[in-house]
């Protein structure tokens, strides 16, 4: 234990390489101040020095901030001195019962689910931020159990494949949804999660993701009593089917009348969608289509983001290239990602949100209409669909195959992403122009009837 503490051996403490380390000064001594158990000086990557107190309540343990030292380069408010003034204060108080609930303000509104924006299930929180900057992006259950259980209790060699999981697949489709109260998790959610990333990444990706969200909201329970885990046993074979759902003709126009109505989504989300089905591309993929990816009307996939771990040549029908949209306001040059709603600095993301409004405009078109809901649907049976309707324009079977970058049995060795270019290129067009068809058939209908009578 450390006999004194200065401003000038606080100053010497080493940085870590990568989050935040903890260095505890219990019973130092500075100009007579003694400071108390638990008192201690945490300190992240960046270099940034902030004392807290460790201390326990209902036998959880907390690490509460008192605040940054004043001489960081990055400002702060307390000199050693009066840190440990505030530390003694804080804990006679909590030895004396002058606090009822002695946990951290923000730790009381993650648990409690008592934060501005509701509690979320969230999943793509960076514990390496600095302290205020993590404050303001209230951390969900998903972030809380990877800091808690993952990362100090049990201190998991796997954490980190953990986070990567929750960070790219978890999050973008459920992490805005509330843990209690309207508009929380459900469990088709988690069942349409998992067939995303069962037609993108495969059944083995969509086990995994299973197996950590089901721990994550296991450890979550035995801590809540108010929270319902929606994965129920049986859930992965029921959602694990093969699906073969494609949109008919009157599900996609009301799904491209949605996409020209609908409110509360990313200006990019309805061009986003279309491309989706005039580019047969999964779901991930069209999201972080890049300008350095295209060169004219072509779109090159790179290998090291596409399925098969081949460069996957997509001609661009001119119905696609029109959604290609113009240059962002703020990018830098010519390099910009096409579908984000960070004026290009990130790829399109928050899928699931997104989705639930364009359900909901696509159910009021219907309703008006006095049709039936449309049955449910997810973002790659659009993919399906785009394969169906190639093969109703008259596409050869193998150059459809080749559109959606599917490897023909023989030619693996000898590859070529400029195969068939002139071939898939007339396929996206005659996709493209049977999407027109369907989506304006009475203007089809009159072009007809006028050639007859010519």
């Amino acid at each position: 234990m450390p006999e004194a503490i200065s401003e000038k051996i606080v100053g010497g403490l080493p940085t870590p390489a990568k989050g935040n380390k903890l260095h505890y000064f219990s019973g130092a001594t500075l100009q007579g101040k003694k400071a108390p158990s638990g008192f201690a000086v945490r300190i992240t990557a960046a270099g940034t020095r902030s004392f807290v107190l460790f201390h326990r309540f209902d036998g959880k343990p907390y690490w509460e901030t008192l605040g940054r030292w004043d001489e960081n380069a990055q400002g702060g408010t307390l000199t050693v001195r009066d840190a440990i003034v505030r530390a003694d204060k804080l804990a006679k108080d909590l030895r004396n019962g002058r606090r009822e609930d002695p946990r951290p303000e923000r730790t009381r509104r993650l648990e409690d689910g008592n934060n501005p924006e509701g509690f979320k299930i969230g999943g793509a929180y960076d514990w390496d931020a600095e302290e205020e900057d993590r404050e303001q992006k209230h951390p969900g259950m998903l972030d809380i159990f990877l800091d808690r259980y993952c990362r100090k209790e049990k201190a998991l060699r796997s954490a980190d494949q953990y986070a990567s999981t929750f960070r790219r697949l978890v999050a973008p489709d459920i992490g805005d949804l509330l843990v209690f109260g309207e508009g929380r998790l459900r469990r088709s959610h988690v069942v349409d999660m998992l067939d995303e990333i069962e037609d993108e990444s495969g059944p083995v990706m969509a086990d995994r993701t299973l197996a950590y969200v089901r721990k994550a909201f296991n450890w979550f329970a035995a801590r809540n009593e108010d929270f319902t885990n929606p994965i129920v046993k049986g859930l992965r074979e029921a959602g694990s089917n093969s699906r073969d759902r494609t949109l008919n003709d009157q599900e996609l126009r009301d799904l491209w009348a949605a996409l020209d109505t609908v409110e509360d989504v990313p200006d990019c989300f309805p061009r986003y969608v279309k491309a989706l089905l005039l580019t047969t591309t999964r779901r991930n993929e069209a999201a972080l289509m890049h300008t350095s990816e295209l060169e004219g009307d072509d779109w090159t996939i790179p290998a090291d983001r596409y399925k098969t771990k081949l460069d996957h040549l997509v001609p661009l029908s001119a119905a696609a290239r029109a959604l290609i949209g113009e240059k962002p306001e703020g990018a830098n040059g010519n390099s910009w990602f096409v579908f984000s709603s960070t004026n290009g600095a990130k790829g399109f993301s928050g899928f699931s949100k997104a989705k639930r409004e364009l359900d909901k405009a696509i159910a009021k078109i219907r309703t008006e209409a006095d049709r039936d809901p449309m049955p449910h649907w997810v973002l790659h049976d659009l993919r399906r669909t785009g394969r169906s309707l190639m093969s109703r324009a008259g596409v050869p079977s193998d150059h459809a195959e080749r559109c959606l970058g599917h490897v023909i049995g023989g030619v693996r060795g000898v590859y070529d992403r400029y195969a068939y270019r002139d071939e898939k290129r007339a396929a996206f067009e005659a996709l493209a122009a049977l999407v027109s068809r369907i989506l304006k058939p009475e203007s089809n209908v009159a072009e007809l009837a006028s050639r007859r009578v010519s």
